[in-house]
């Protein structure tokens, strides 16, 4: 196996590696520049819905390289309006209004603002175990504390309370005085963790009731990765602004704020604004990512495939329980996840870790086809074996 040898840099270095240096990708594999390949159960962090560099979506950008690369918002672009007219296409109705952006922390920054803009209200009420990004904004609604770090108090208007217990969210809406609620509707980053559906149920009729908005952040549910479009509106639940972004492009970065029409001529020309947000390229990728998601059936071979991983795995003797929906999986393990991780990368299977040490993610492309499926179920039979083994 080739190993990234530790050498001075120019990078900042703010991240924990993997230690192996990719050059291509194809599907559900990634090759190093030693040419050995790997399964990838990771999707580069829930981006890589399509799988690596699929043909029609390369093609499709290829073409749009030639034509035009980039123009701002100061003019009308082609494909914005045919993406934007799909992804309302899949959403409940009044959630037709669509804001690009570029990334994930974007996205729920101006669905933060929006929400104050149109309630004239400052407070902000999340849940521990959310994770919402890390500029600003978007840390200061993080429930994670050691992304919060020392400027968790920099942007003031803040509140937590317990992911699923509706009581504390009734305590603080009470006053009405709240802009909005923000969650996640599976904790992704915090171990995968979920609610029920009578939470979420309860959490729109509170929001109704003392007039606050409802925003999912659906930057990793989004885009057919739980086996549906988005997670509104199941349990027949429909928030009121939705942050995407991670899959939406296939692996090219783009984001978007979705807005209920309700909130539109609140907004106002000017109140929001971004250079690159929605440019040539990334409407085509995230136009061509839904028509591709809808013409290939993915939402329901989504559907299937979980059912048969999660089962799967579920019968190792290390896995304690099996969380999530789709693929945005967890796997809640009797022992360290990042000595599993390790088992799996020598087996030349690529996965993630979260901040609950005991539980290791999967997330990979949407696209994973039975016999992908099936040797990653053996490559983590013997892997587990390993850690099983060291318990």
């Amino acid at each position: 196996m080739s190993v990234v040898q530790a050498t001075s840099s120019h990078l900042l270095d703010v991240y924990k590696r993997i230690p192996r240096k990719l050059v291509r990708g194809l599907g559900s594999y990634v090759y190093d520049e030693h040419g050995e390949a790997f399964l990838d159960m990771y999707g580069g962090h829930a981006v890589v819905s399509l799988g690596h560099c699929h043909p029609r979506l390369v093609e499709a950008l290829r073409t749009q390289l030639g034509k035009l690369m980039f123009y701002s918002n100061s003019i009308y672009l082609e494909h914005q309006e045919e993406a934007a007219s799909l992804i309302a296409s899949q959403l409940p109705a009044g959630l037709d209004r669509v804001f690009f952006v570029n990334s994930g922390a974007e996205a729920t920054e101006n669905a933060l603002k929006i929400a104050r803009l149109a309630t004239k209200r400052v407070k902000v009420l999340s849940f521990g175990g959310g994770f919402h990004g890390r500029t600003l904004g978007a840390q200061a609604v993080t429930g994670v504390a050691k992304y919060r770090g020392a400027l968790a108090d920099a942007v003031p208007g803040h509140a937590f309370a317990t992911f699923g217990s509706i009581d504390a969210v009734a305590e603080f809406l009470r006053v009405g005085d709240v802009a909005a609620v923000i969650v996640e509707p599976i904790q992704s980053l915090a171990g995968v963790r979920s609610a029920s559906p009578e939470f979420f149920q309860e959490l729109r009729r509170l929001c109704d009731a003392y007039g606050t908005l409802l925003i999912y952040d659906e930057l990793q549910t989004g885009f057919g990765r739980t086996g549906s479009f988005s997670f509104a509106p199941r349990y027949d639940v429909a928030p009121d602004l939705i942050a995407f972004g991670k899959g939406m492009g296939g692996g090219f970065p783009v984001a978007a704020c979705v807005v209920h029409e309700r909130l539109a001529p609140l907004i106002q020309a000017g109140d929001l604004g971004t250079t690159f947000g929605g440019g040539p390229l990334a409407a085509l990728a995230v136009k061509t990512t839904i028509e591709i998601l809808l013409e290939e059936h993915i939402y329901a071979k989504v559907a299937a495939g979980s059912e048969r991983l999660m089962k799967a795995l579920a019968a190792f003797p290390s896995v304690l329980e099996v969380r999530g929906a789709g693929y945005l999986l967890g796997l809640k393990l009797r022992g360290p996840a990042s000595k599993l991780q390790a088992a799996l990368l020598g087996e030349k299977v690529l996965t993630g870790t979260c901040d609950d040490p005991a539980v290791l993610r999967m997330m990979p492309p949407l696209t994973l086809t039975d016999a992908e499926l099936e040797q990653c179920v053996q490559r983590f039979a013997r892997a587990e074996s390993v850690f099983h083994g060291d318990l």
